[in-house]
């Protein structure tokens, strides 16, 4: 079974590192199916039972969003509390469609990786500020296999002009789809 893969960017098609991984998932279509959550539900409505159906049809999931405002994106908290339901994926009745599901995340991050530390400019890792999703997979009993991060050069806050970001050069890009390649592969 190949691997479902959430991505929640809310401007895809603007994105340099999710859009990059995006395009490299593509390839490998009997290995990877890409579901892009903003393109599905524009308006914001879940189909819960449609999304269980999606994620029990696959072997293991990732989810894939930019970090924003140290967490995820809107729509994947949504989705999350719309699709890990009781009964479905915790709970006395019958809640086991994530049991030893492997489940892993990959997140953009665009601050430096030395700011995501103790002694960083936020004094939490990325770890820390994505124990969240790792104790809900927990809780529904999944197999947490960690993240996969692409830190980013963001200087301070109002640093950078807007549309004049300095954007990971091409072959930074290319080298970070292939490790989260790899990454999946060896979920």
């Amino acid at each position: 079974m190949n691997t479902l893969v959430i991505v929640a960017h809310p401007d895809l098609e603007r994105s340099v590192v999710n859009k990059r991984w995006v395009e490299e998932l593509r390839n490998y279509p009997d290995n990877y199916t890409v579901h892009d959550l903003h393109k599905t539900y524009p308006d914001g409505r879940i189909d819960a039972k449609r999304e269980q159906a999606l994620i029990e049809a696959h072997g293991s999931l990732v989810l894939q969003f930019p970090i924003y405002w140290f967490n995820c994106p809107p729509l994947l908290k949504k989705w999350l509390d719309d699709v890990f339901t009781y009964g479905w994926a915790y709970g006395s009745n019958g809640g086991d469609k994530l049991r030893s599901r492997k489940i892993a995340l990959a997140v953009s991050a665009g601050i430096k990786e030395s700011d995501y530390r103790p002694d960083g400019k936020y004094s939490y890792s990325l770890g820390q500020i994505l124990a969240p999703f790792e104790l809900t997979f927990r809780y529904c009993r999944a197999d947490y296999r960690s993240f996969f991060a692409y830190y980013g050069t963001e200087g301070e806050p109002g640093e950078n002009v807007p549309g004049q970001e300095d954007e990971p050069a091409n072959s930074l890009l290319d080298d970070s789809a292939r490790r989260y390649l790899h990454f999946i592969h060896n979920l």
